[in-house]
């Protein structure tokens, strides 16, 4: 899925330079890595361990973050690589409790721009 200012990241070296720098903050459900990239796009990478559940699981947890992310991608701030990491006790949660804990992680980054609610 494409989203509007956002690009993907896929190889291990990109995560693991966000890792690396230690720019995180976490919740009961999610971990949020952040790196500033110096570009105008922000790249987003989610990563869901096997810990969490089959791949069915695995799948719609994804899918639930990436929506979290797409829609409220107008009010993030550009330029940064994010990585999302999710953890076991999301799986039981809907998609409206995943998008409360994205928003969340976002404003504890100071990543969103305008009105919060």
């Amino acid at each position: 899925m494409k989203f509007e200012n956002f690009e993907t990241l896929k190889k291990n070296t990109d995560f693991r330079m966000v890792y690396n720098k230690k720019g995180s903050y976490a919740n009961k459900l999610l971990v949020m890595y952040i790196l500033q990239n110096g570009t105008d796009m922000n790249r987003i990478g989610i990563s869901v361990s096997k810990k969490v559940g089959n791949s069915i699981v695995r799948h719609r947890l994804t899918r639930l973050i990436r929506e979290s992310i797409r829609l409220d991608s107008d009010r993030i701030k550009r330029g940064y690589d994010i990585v999302i990491v999710a953890r076991v006790g999301l799986k039981d949660k809907n998609y409206f409790e995943t998008r409360d804990a994205v928003l969340h992680l976002l404003r504890l980054h100071k990543l969103l721009i305008g009105k919060d609610f």
